[in-house]
């Protein structure tokens, strides 16, 4: 059976490359699933990803890994400030997750510091840049049986 994680980018993330590189860099999104792959890969499992600005969708495909996936690696963007919802969901499915912001959201504005998700969270790998996904996928498949 393939062992596969569900990655998850939130609102926005699909301008990485272009959206204020002095905060985000260069790296573009088809980079970032790339690392993740690679990096899932080295641990023996493979990758579905999944970027949307809506919701709703973002949701929805939470709700499809519980059939196939063994964990959830998110970057749920400002929707990590403002979704009770997607919290909801990664719990509602009993998956650990890693949660990971590129940028060291403690050190910018007030109102990114807070995250519903930080409190069920398995993982957090905040400020490590792009390569905070290739962290958060080893520190996730290691708490994975």
């Amino acid at each position: 059976m393939t062992r596969r994680l569900l990655l998850v980018n939130g609102p926005n993330l699909n301008l990485l490359g272009v959206r204020d590189p002095a905060v985000y860099g260069t790296t573009t999104l088809a980079d970032v699933e790339r690392i993740t792959a690679e990096a899932a890969a080295a641990a023996g499992f493979e990758v579905r990803s999944i970027q949307s600005n809506h919701e709703g969708v973002l949701i929805d495909a939470i709700h499809d890994a519980r059939e196939d996936c063994a964990g959830v690696v998110i970057n749920p963007g400002g929707l990590t400030h403002t979704s009770v919802a997607l919290r909801d969901a990664l719990t509602g499915v009993s998956l650990p997750f890693a949660e990971v912001h590129i940028s060291d959201v403690n050190a910018r504005e007030e109102f990114r510091r807070f995250s519903y998700l930080h409190d069920v969270a398995a993982v957090r790998v905040i400020g490590e840049g792009v390569d905070g996904y290739a962290s958060a996928v080893a520190q996730l498949t290691a708490l994975i049986p």
